[in-house]
């Protein structure tokens, strides 16, 4: 077995920092708080994993977010468990760090507790706008609401994502960088009206994505992924190319409408797409070895 298919926890080294762990993941609130007075400059250090990631150096609060996934559970006080952890001190930023992992992580929201978690940690110190992000590219919209509530500014890129009226004000005050983000997002989560206001102040339907909203893609690309006929007729009438490929499987719009079974769009893109470049009935995603036949 590889070291990457052996859960996080399994490969820490430390003893002490892999007890204060299991001691999370069992949900002991009382054993963990005599472990931290026992040890306390363990809430400040990090462990280290080789293959890198978003995960490469989790401190101890961020195990509370089981993101990525280790166990898949999480124990049913694990906001005490989270509460007696900031009492012992973690510096401002792993505060911050954990609640941007439970925010964009699936397992807390299963569980019940993401917006618990988030408002223990927002109190704890943990910046809403810091976490949002992340909440918005992993389309976390019931921690993107929770974010809200503990003071998030609510800007165009989550305007666009959650399609919340009346953008024009928020489009002309935004730079660049911000109305890209908000076109990858508002074609992502299907709100066309959007996407059609961020097209008529100029946005680029070609642009791939930027970093933390599927940037291997356009927003063709996820809106033919989701199947939104809607945001892929606004993208295809402002000239959003059918033939760039994403850059990790090589497939087009239509490629991905393939892959999603949005037979709608898929039969919308084949209208559209010059015959030489219709692959729907050859293999693509060569990556993944996945065969479409629409």
């Amino acid at each position: 077995m590889s070291p990457e298919a052996v859960p996080h926890h399994e490969r820490i080294d430390d003893p002490i920092f892999r007890h204060a762990v299991d001691l999370i993941d069992s949900g002991d609130a009382e054993g963990l708080r005599s472990h931290l007075a026992d040890h306390p400059k363990l809430i400040g250090k990090r462990v280290h994993f080789e293959e890198g990631g978003y995960f490469e150096h989790p401190c101890l609060l961020a195990f509370i977010a089981e993101n990525p996934v280790r166990r898949g559970t999480l124990s049913a006080n694990v906001c005490r468990v989270a509460e007696i952890l900031l009492g012992a001190g973690p510096s401002a930023e792993m505060v911050t760090e954990a609640l941007v992992l439970v925010c964009s992580g699936r397992v807390a929201r299963e569980c019940g507790v993401q917006v618990p978690l988030i408002e223990v940690l927002c109190r704890g110190g943990g910046v809403p706008d810091q976490a949002m992000p992340a909440a918005l590219g992993h389309g976390e919209f019931e921690a993107v609401h929770a974010l809200i509530e503990a003071g998030a500014t609510i800007d165009l890129t989550v305007a666009a994502a959650t399609g919340r009226e009346d953008p024009a004000e928020l489009i002309e005050t935004a730079d660049t960088a911000t109305r890209h983000r908000a076109l990858a997002l508002a074609a992502q989560h299907g709100h066309a009206r959007i996407v059609q206001a961020l097209l008529d102040h100029g946005e680029d339907p070609n642009r791939y994505n930027p970093e933390g909203c599927h940037a291997h893609s356009t927003p063709l690309h996820q809106a033919a992924l989701a199947g939104w006929a809607d945001v892929v007729e606004a993208l295809v009438s402002a000239g959003a190319r059918l033939d760039i490929t994403d850059t990790l499987h090589g497939g087009t719009p239509l490629d991905w409408a393939c892959h999603g079974g949005q037979h709608a769009v898929v039969a919308r893109l084949s209208q559209r797409c010059p015959p030489k470049r219709c692959v729907c009935r050859a293999k693509i995603w060569r990556k993944s070895q996945i065969v479409h036949d629409c």
